[in-house]
């Protein structure tokens, strides 16, 4: 499996000590491919699929104007390409591991919407400091606390999904379901 994240630091380092924790870090390849564009990320993909039985796409909304086209590119690859979207960002995941979030994240004049969520993680206890820059050791970090950033996630995507709109929303707990089938051990008859 590869997985291709839009940002070189927050997401890419938590998903690579998502995987090696999960020991499914032999089976999955976490990269990012000098592209930040929805649209070029899953081209990326598409370019790839062929070397390995399936390429997820970890991206954020943000304002990306092309994002709509990226989202058809990966359907229409679905077989082997998948988007893994986090509306706005990355960090409306990281925010999920403290509580549940559902008001929107609307860019105001001085500050994007993933501005906005990045301060809102902020204001959790523990996160004061919160750096994407530096994200080293916060999957472990942040473990504790995984199963209800799992089990929010789950409910925050429904309610998005009934409400037509998803914003807030993320689909990164269904690739860390996924690094845990990698990694658990079958057994063999």
């Amino acid at each position: 499996v590869l997985v291709i994240c839009e940002d070189s630091k927050s997401a890419l380092t938590y998903l690579r000590e998502a995987a090696r924790y999960y020991r499914a870090d032999l089976q999955v390849e976490v990269t990012h491919c000098g592209r930040t564009d929805p649209q070029g990320i899953v081209g990326e993909a598409v370019r790839h699929a062929r070397k390995y039985d399936h390429v997820y796409c970890a991206i954020d909304r943000d304002e990306h104007p092309l994002f709509a086209a990226a989202e058809q590119l990966a359907r229409e690859h679905r077989a082997k390409v998948t988007m893994k979207a986090s509306f706005p960002c990355h960090e409306f995941w990281l925010l999920l591991h403290f509580r549940k979030a559902r008001r929107p994240y609307i860019k105001t004049a001085k500050h994007s919407a993933g501005d906005l969520a990045c301060r809102d993680l902020c204001a959790e206890d523990g996160m004061l400091n919160y750096d994407k820059g530096d994200p080293k050791g916060l999957f472990l970090t942040l473990l504790p606390r995984l199963d209800d950033a799992m089990r929010r996630a789950v409910e925050v995507l429904a309610e998005a999904d009934a409400d037509g709109n998803p914003n807030p929303s993320t689909r990164l707990h269904e690739l860390l379901e996924e690094f845990q089938k990698l990694g658990t051990p079958s057994l063999v008859n």
